[in-house]
């Protein structure tokens, strides 16, 4: 992150806070502002109607070269709490707590989970997802106390409900496909917690490496056209909140069919209100369809509690 950027902006938030302060009485309202657009959700989900959530993070935004405004640097410097994906993630995030002055609580949703060589995206397993909303409630609470504890506790157990549904549904359609064909190549390393969760062999990624900014070589490029072309892949996916033009001239060049567009993976952030990939839930199902159309295999129908 640029620190003349963020030094800039903590000036301008210095000066909302003084004009504010002689207009308006401070509010008791319990306020949480969150980093990415699963860690948005998750935490509003577990608050409710206890408290408010605001996401700095839009859908189709990256997580990890993001760049907070002056007004989301505002919003920061009022809130109780701030909930992060963590596991380095955020690499702005201490650059922007200073530069807002915050003063409340932050939330780490991956806080003691063991992680896979470092990989930030734990949240792609929903399994993984039920230990991040656990972690966030549980945060939530100690800070609330009895307030809204009860309440806290039992919206996470609600949608925790909702997210061991999900892994069902997942592992059931992926049951149908031999192991031998479960084959995926997307765009950057992102999915590591999903392949692991779900005996899907990852071939390898257009970026080598867990941030979306790192570029590939032109060596790399060329071994993981070989590696497509040798496995028997059919298809090569792009992610939604990066560009698919390297995806699709990679596919081309192996032979195979890419998934970019609609068709697109949702990763490092969830898609705008109306695409399938609104919620976390509907983005899920939406890389599961896109997986199993592309290995062709069918799709089973949602469970009631995903209807």
């Amino acid at each position: 992150m640029k620190v003349l950027g963020i030094l800039a902006a903590s000036v301008l938030i210095a000066g909302s806070l003084s004009a504010c302060s002689t207009q308006t009485a401070p509010s008791d309202e319990f306020k949480v502002v969150t980093t990415t657009t699963q860690v948005t959700e998750f935490t509003q989900a577990v608050v409710g109607d206890t408290g408010t959530v605001t996401g700095l993070i839009q859908p189709n935004q990256s997580a990890h070269s993001f760049d907070p405004s002056a007004k989301q640097l505002l919003e920061l410097s009022q809130a109780d709490a701030v909930v992060i994906n963590g596991a380095g993630l955020e690499p702005w995030l201490e650059d922007a707590l200073t530069a807002a002055n915050f003063k409340g609580e932050v939330i780490d949703a991956t806080q003691g989970y063991e992680l896979i060589d470092q990989d930030p995206h734990f949240w792609t397993s929903p399994i993984n997802a039920t230990w991040m909303v656990d972690t966030i409630a549980q945060g939530l609470i100690e800070l609330r106390g009895e307030q809204s504890g009860s309440a806290m506790e039992w919206n996470a157990f609600t949608y925790n409900g909702k997210l061991r549904a999900l892994d069902n549904w997942i592992k059931a359609n992926f049951e149908q496909v031999p192991a031998a064909k479960r084959l995926l190549v997307t765009n950057h390393d992102a999915f590591t917690y999903f392949v692991d969760a779900y005996d899907i062999n990852f071939l390898g990624s257009i970026i080598p490496s867990f941030d979306d900014n790192a570029e590939p070589s032109a060596a790399e490029i060329d071994a993981l056209i070989a590696l497509i072309k040798q496995s028997g892949a059919k298809a090569v996916f792009s992610e939604a909140s990066i560009s698919p033009k390297l995806a699709k001239t990679i596919a081309s060049e192996a032979g195979v069919k890419v998934y970019s567009g609609d068709n697109a993976l949702y990763s490092d952030s969830l898609g705008v209100t109306g695409s399938d990939g609104e919620t976390y839930i509907k983005a899920t199902i939406h890389n599961v369809t896109m997986l199993m159309n592309a290995w062709g295999y069918p799709v089973l129908p949602l469970p009631a509690e995903l209807s």
